[in-house]
């Protein structure tokens, strides 16, 4: 599976704003958009062009596909997915890519960041309904479960995470049981549960040029 290898601290320069791929350390002082904020590149700071309708699009698609860590096909299979289904084009989009796997680990406070419990979930240290599920774009259901395997609770790095599981609190669609480091799916994302600044129209508008 293709996948982003390159330094994230320059994603986030690039949008402008923290899209919080570092986990803990996008909130100290070590965070690079607090140090730059200017765009990365050699160009960076003298880019004071106006942004054309499209820059704006595309922006915006950009920010949302590095905030999930996925790629450009993967993305635009998202969305048609999202254009099939009844409903507001933009918010069934930025629903499936919530109910993604690693999303929902990170969301329940398994990682400290979304390429952290992408990178957890495919070394195997989680379990849906009991079984093992190694896919980051597994897409959760309602009614499922989501839990830390038994024998990677004592691992060095889940140890320090479930040290401190439960006290950042959970979206109010899913439900955490800390003490058994396991959550539930208790509903489907709303857009109002989606706390993020996506502007899921202007992605709707670009596609659809």
């Amino acid at each position: 599976m293709a996948r982003y290898t390159g330094p994230v601290c320059r994603l986030c320069r690039r949008e402008g704003m923290k899209l919080f791929l570092k986990g803990d350390r996008c909130y100290t002082g070590k965070c690079a958009i607090d140090r730059r904020s200017y765009a990365p590149g050699q160009h960076g700071q003298s880019r004071g062009k106006k942004p054309t309708e499209y820059g704006i699009q595309l922006r915006e698609k950009q920010k949302a596909r590095r905030i999930y860590g996925v790629m450009e096909g993967q993305f635009r299979r998202y969305f048609a997915e999202a254009n099939r289904e009844k409903g507001m084009t933009g918010e069934n989009l930025l629903r499936l890519l919530e109910r993604r796997l690693d999303n929902v680990a990170y969301r329940l406070g398994f990682a400290s960041s979304r390429p952290e419990a992408r990178q957890l979930v495919r070394h195997g240290h989680f379990t849906v309904n009991g079984k093992r599920v190694d896919i980051p774009s597994y897409l959760v259901r309602v009614g499922e479960t989501i839990a830390v395997k038994e024998d990677s609770k004592n691992s060095p790095r889940m140890k320090e995470i479930l040290q401190s599981l439960g006290t950042k609190g959970v979206s109010s669609w899913l439900s955490l049981d800390a003490n058994a480091a396991a959550g539930t799916v208790t509903a489907l994302p709303t857009r109002e549960d989606i706390q993020l600044p996506i502007q899921e129209h202007l992605i709707v508008e670009k596609y659809s040029r």
